[in-house]
């Protein structure tokens, strides 16, 4: 990868596919690491090691190589066209709708209120720290910060929560709460980083519209696009063309979202719902469902091992500003306190969710992982100042959401889940 070779797509998928797969064989033979830490630590190692090479052999100008790498993949439009709608539709099959339905107000409230909550408390708490540690950051960029932080990760934990034991109630909360937070966040990212772009003053009200107009289009359109991928795959049965109507709904739905201005993944979300449940239940046969759980299971696992990866590359990209450090570290904390607050304030609403109520609260709160989506929407934001900035403290606050939250989760719910037992005579 010198200055002269200009990376194909292509070029830039199969790179990362090959070193996905490479560690991924690394990590499931020696260091037996969930997949998400594994690669996100051997991908930190890694970066790590061009960096001292680079530092200890003359010449040597690997650290370039690989942020001019990182730099020409445009993760903007590969994330927002590409990979968020897969992920979001992958996430929506296995999400059971009559446990979802009965913990639709605690995920209805969390995914809304909560995000926008959080949103807020990270923005305002950034721009103290930045201000206290030296760095002279527009206040809207501080709650772009906020917005793409907030949305949490389900793909590690989901896995622990079915070795615990938990509740079907809780697995569904947990899971349809990261959903939608997921597409929700991402609209809220959206609306902000439009105001940073243009100038122009932050409008509540103006906020609003556009997201009941983005959020709301996005549930029609979801509606929509499932009903008729439900009507078509129940009047046949071809496992092939069925899997490939799946396709067509992510790819064919999310490009029909862009023009009408309204959230595709929100969109996904919904149909991913509906094909998930009265699709597998009423339109599919057995062999069908099959391939059609195993295909998106396959292309779940895929684009996460990248995105993962990709936070572990990340830290030769990062400036090497003590302050930078500070503030991540500082942003670790804030991150945390924001999502207790915005877990526990909305369940004083809506204080009815599934399962046991301790283990609940821990699994939201502690559970609530940052991963692929926050550090993907820090990488698409657009050139300035404000990027590098971000782009660190994020990089730093999912390394430990994903290291120290992602590995110490199971442990403390199979604690909170024996505690119960324990106690009884």
């Amino acid at each position: 990868m010198t200055g002269g070779l200009s990376l194909t797509p292509f070029d830039a998928s199969a790179i990362l596919i090959v070193l996905a797969a490479m560690l991924g064989y690394f990590n499931y033979r020696f260091l037996k690491l969930p997949s998400s830490i594994g690669l996100t630590v051997m991908g930190a190692v890694a970066s790590l090691l061009v960096v001292a090479i680079d530092r200890v052999v003359p010449g040597a100008d690997f650290s370039s190589d690989i942020v001019r790498f990182i730099a020409g993949i445009d993760f903007h439009t590969t994330l927002m066209d590409g990979m968020l709608s897969f992920l979001l539709f992958a996430g929506a099959l296995h999400v059971d709708w009559h446990e979802l339905q009965r913990g639709r107000w605690p995920i209805i409230v969390l995914s809304t209120v909560g995000v926008a909550l959080s949103t807020a408390l990270v923005g305002g708490g950034f721009l103290l720290l930045s201000r206290l540690i030296g760095f002279d950051v527009s206040p809207i960029w501080c709650f772009v910060f906020g917005a793409l932080i907030s949305p949490t990760d389900p793909v590690s934990v989901m896995g622990v929560l079915k070795r615990a034991n938990v509740s079907p109630g809780l697995e569904a909360t947990v899971a349809g709460e990261s959903l939608f937070n997921d597409g929700v966040g991402v609209v809220i990212f959206a609306i902000l980083l439009a105001s940073a772009l243009s100038g122009e003053a932050f409008s509540i009200t103006g906020a609003a519209r556009l997201f009941a107009v983005e959020a709301g289009g996005g549930i029609l359109l979801g509606l929509v696009i499932g009903w008729i991928a439900f009507r078509m795959m129940r009047s046949i049965d071809d496992y092939q063309v069925e899997v490939l109507i799946s396709l067509a709904v992510v790819m064919g739905g999310y490009a029909i979202a862009r023009p009408l201005h309204v959230s595709g993944p929100v969109a996904m979300a919904v149909a991913g719902l509906i094909i998930g449940n009265a699709g597998v239940a009423h339109a599919m046969s057995e062999t069908t469902r099959d391939y059609l759980h195993k295909f998106w299971d396959l292309i779940d696992s895929i684009l996460n091992t990248v995105l993962f990866l990709l936070i572990g590359l990340e830290v030769v990209t990062i400036s090497s500003d003590a302050r930078l450090l500070m503030l991540g570290l500082a942003a670790i904390p804030l991150a945390l306190a924001a999502r207790t607050v915005s877990v526990l304030l909305p369940l004083l609403i809506v204080p009815r969710v599934p399962g046991h109520r301790p283990i609940a609260r821990i699994t939201l709160i502690w559970g609530g992982l940052r991963g692929g989506i926050s550090i993907a929407l820090a990488l698409g934001l657009p050139e300035g100042p404000a990027r590098s900035l971000i782009l660190a403290v994020t990089y730093i606050v999912v390394l430990f959401s994903v290291i120290v939250q992602g590995g110490t989760i199971k442990r403390i719910l199979l604690r909170v889940v024996r505690a119960p037992s324990e106690g009884n005579p």
